[in-house]
């Protein structure tokens, strides 16, 4: 099993903090407002503990369960905290009207991560394709993408310990096309599914 710290209180923290103490992972939460970390902490259960802001984060897999715009400030106030950890970038950087991404270039929330994550952390987008709600009671596919293969294997065991399926897209550059897709699952809530209760998946068809 993992050792994850989860930096933010809020709902994706929540829920994947949920499904992780019940797959057997050891869970940190780690929050701006202490008694929003602690609180979170305690409803997990589950010997998930709550740590100090700015300190090392415990876990080997660090999930910045934060707004787009709240990422790549936190990675850089971490600093060497987060040196030889893996960082999971699950945030869906939209424009106002949800037809865009709120960057004009061809990056990612979790590739400016990595500008400023420590030269020995590994950056990793995961996550981002799933509703809360569908996280919650339902068993999609996880894509992922990142650069280091030791890393992803890291992330992929780590869902898989949730009842989930991993799916590698590729290397770091794919996290732009990921946040793409977080943008196809608002268009199709919204017009041809018409409801949130849904997730983008992989069929395979052999022969």
């Amino acid at each position: 099993m993992s050792s994850i710290t989860l930096i933010g209180t809020g709902n994706m923290a929540r829920a994947i903090g949920t499904l992780a103490v019940a797959g057997g992972n050891t869970v940190e939460v780690l929050g701006r407002d202490q008694s929003k970390a602690d609180d979170l902490a305690g409803a997990l259960g589950n010997g998930a503990t709550a740590g100090k802001w700015g300190a090392v984060p415990a876990g080997d897999i660090v999930i910045t369960a934060l707004l787009y715009a709240g990422v790549v400030p936190v990675v850089a106030e971490y600093g060497d905290a987060l040196a030889g950890k893996v960082i999971v970038d699950i945030s869906n950087p939209f424009n106002a009207t949800f037809d865009g991404l709120a960057h004009s270039e061809q990056t990612s929330i979790a590739q400016e991560a990595a500008k400023v994550a420590p030269a020995d952390a590994s950056v990793v987008k995961a996550f981002n394709t799933i509703f809360r709600n569908v996280l919650e009671k339902g068993r999609p596919n996880v894509f992922l993408a990142g650069d280091n293969a030791q890393a992803k294997a890291s992330v992929a065991a780590f869902i898989e310990s949730l009842g989930l399926r991993p799916r590698d897209v590729g290397g770091l550059k794919m996290a732009h096309w990921l946040e793409g897709m977080g943008l196809i699952t608002m268009g199709l809530a919204g017009n041809g599914v018409g409801h949130w209760d849904f997730a983008l998946g992989v069929d395979e068809f052999a022969g």
